[in-house]
């Protein structure tokens, strides 16, 4: 039998992480709607990514395919939804990955290279940043939205040149400046990528997204986004011209060597894709137009014009006091602490929903009149 002794370090790890106040454990609850009970407790769920709040239908249950894409697992219902998300993004061909995080890993990973520059926006996701170190390209970090300091390193050299973005960034809730973006980009021949996790479905026309709303999505030569968010499904997908989505087949370790994602939750997809978005949509702007009005009328200095709406504290345990008196009263907010964001920038990270009715959001702005006044936060 190994020694426990030998796993002694891993204690020393958990105690730094409990002194700075960034232990996790994991919560079980139950979600249903516009609410999550955890241990008996109905709370007003404002930790969803489920944006659209979408109905789900029932689906057919039939057996998983237990297989890789590649081998046995290509389910021909990958091939109706896969159309549908091509055409959704105005690209030639789009591909379904299991998570939207593995379809960053796989695309950007597949095609930058060694001798490749990949410029990264600061504040970019997880997902992005682990991409990027697969990928063997040299990569240069972009001040959060500076277009001076995009355009400086844009001048770097590089056979093949990429820039990578989020459209709604997933902590902040601002917009990327994509406009800028692809004009710079465009001077420089440089390739540009969206991960749109957070904006497809729920923003622009038709619910296409952030590059749509800012009108630069012919200019957009990769997307990269979820289907578990504004869909309220599972899965992530890549969008592209067919030669991308060909060598993602062909190279794309995350998309080769896994599962596919069970034929259930493609037709799960296909469904929520094809009902009423636009009617949830319009829930979605109603909604969060009534909580970023109410916060900031409190107080609340929230810039964000999105769905995603931070209150950040700064300080890791008052964050976690703040969040905990949200939960006493019935509110969920889960803070969010580094290294997710950096340190000293805690913040509770509000998603609205369309699950939200007008009664949940007056609520859930009683309690939050009642911590501000308690804690005094960006007063």
């Amino acid at each position: 039998m190994a020694s426990k002794h030998k796993l002694n370090f891993i204690d020393s790890e958990l105690q730094k992480i409990k002194h700075n106040n960034l232990y996790r454990k994991l919560r079980y609850g139950t979600t249903n709607g516009a609410h999550i009970i955890i241990d008996k407790k109905k709370l007003i769920n404002l930790c969803s990514n489920d944006y659209l709040g979408i109905t789900a239908d029932k689906i057919k249950i039939k057996q998983l395919q237990s297989s890789s894409r590649l081998v046995s697992g290509n389910d021909e219902s990958y091939r109706k939804l896969e159309d549908k998300l091509a055409r959704h993004k105005s690209h030639q061909s789009s591909l379904i990955y299991p998570t939207g995080y593995m379809a960053n890993l796989g695309a950007i990973s597949a095609i930058a290279k060694k001798g490749d520059i990949i410029l990264s926006d600061e504040f970019n996701h997880a997902s992005i940043i682990e991409a990027c170190k697969l990928s063997d390209a040299r990569v240069s970090i972009y001040k959060h939205n500076d277009m001076e300091d995009l355009s400086k390193k844009l001048k770097q050299k590089g056979k093949n040149k990429f820039v990578i973005t989020e459209g709604i960034f997933s902590m902040d809730g601002d917009m990327s400046l994509l406009k800028q973006i692809t004009e710079i980009s465009e001077k420089s021949k440089a390739i540009t990528i969206v991960d749109d996790a957070h904006g497809d479905f729920a923003i622009g026309n038709d619910g296409k997204g952030t590059p749509n709303h800012l009108r630069v999505s012919k200019r957009i030569d990769l997307y990269i986004s979820s289907l578990s968010k504004g869909l309220g499904s599972f899965g992530g997908y890549v969008a592209s011209q067919n030669n991308v989505i060909d060598l993602c087949i062909n190279k794309s370790k995350s998309f080769i060597y896994t599962s596919a994602l069970p034929s259930i939750l493609v037709d799960y997809s296909t469904k929520r894709f094809e009902s009423d978005r636009e009617k949830q949509k319009k829930k979605l702007e109603r909604n969060t137009k009534l909580i970023s009005k109410g916060l900031r009328q409190m107080g609340y200095k929230t810039n964000s014009n999105t769905h995603i709406i931070p209150i950040i504290i700064g300080d890791a345990k008052l964050a976690m006091d703040f969040g905990k008196f949200l939960f006493d009263n019935g509110v969920f907010a889960q803070p969010i602490r580094y290294p997710t964001v950096p340190i000293n920038q805690a913040r509770l990270r509000l998603s609205v929903t369309a699950w939200l009715s007008v009664q949940d959001i007056e609520k859930s702005l009683e309690v939050f009149e009642k911590v501000y006044r308690k804690f005094a936060v960006n007063a």
